[in-house]
């Protein structure tokens, strides 16, 4: 969907002649850590929970505050596919804000797939460092996370009810499908509302 790094390795002796401008230029590369998602906010600071999610070993946990996302969407871009080696990526879009990591930023890797490298910049592709669970695409406004990840609680039919917040509005480069998705929910042959309509086979809708 949105595009969404290896830790930089320091010179345990840099060169005096750089030392300051190093300091200042990491300074700035890393304010990133300092602001959300990876801030960490004690609960007082962060408010309510609605809902908790964690990667497959447990090892990156995060909040979120939000009880409902400001849209979810099925994309599927081959860009989605090959990543998450699945037909299609389920995202649900937040502000920053509403997400809160329990430890900040340890233990996540990043990812940029149009530079095609580690280094933190956005948009990224941010992962658990130790099970590589796709933890959400960081974007520059917002981020979008997998729904797959929250612990919905409660019998089936109540997790049911419960992913209900997080039905998507609609699938997205439809065109790039690996399967037909009869749902009936709206389909674009790219981006939503600045794309063409398809039905559920793929075939442009005559708008008229």
């Amino acid at each position: 969907m949105a595009e969404m790094g290896a830790l930089k390795t320091e010179n345990p002796l840099p060169s005096p002649a750089f030392t300051n401008n190093n300091h200042e230029h990491t300074l700035k590369d890393e304010a990133w850590k300092h602001r959300a998602p990876y801030h960490i906010q004690s609960p007082e600071e962060f408010g309510p929970i609605k809902w908790r999610a964690k990667c497959q070993c447990g090892q990156i946990s995060y909040t979120v505050r939000r009880e409902k996302p400001l849209n979810a969407k099925f994309c599927h871009c081959r860009g989605c596919q090959v990543m998450h080696g699945a037909p299609f990526q389920w995202a649900a879009i937040f502000h920053k804000e509403d997400v809160n990591f329990a430890k900040g930023c340890s233990g996540l890797s990043f990812y940029s797939s149009s530079q095609k490298s580690q280094t933190y910049q956005m948009p990224t592709k941010v992962s658990c460092s130790f099970c590589h669970s796709l933890i959400m695409d960081e974007g520059r406004n917002v981020c979008l996370l997998f729904p797959q990840l929250i612990e919905f609680e409660g019998s089936q039919d109540e997790q049911r009810k419960q992913r209900e917040a997080f039905k998507p509005t609609c699938h997205i480069f439809y065109e790039q499908r690996m399967m037909d998705i009869p749902d009936g929910t709206p389909k674009w042959s790219g981006m939503d509302q600045s794309s063409q309509l398809l039905n559920d086979e793929g075939v442009p809708i005559d708008e008229k």
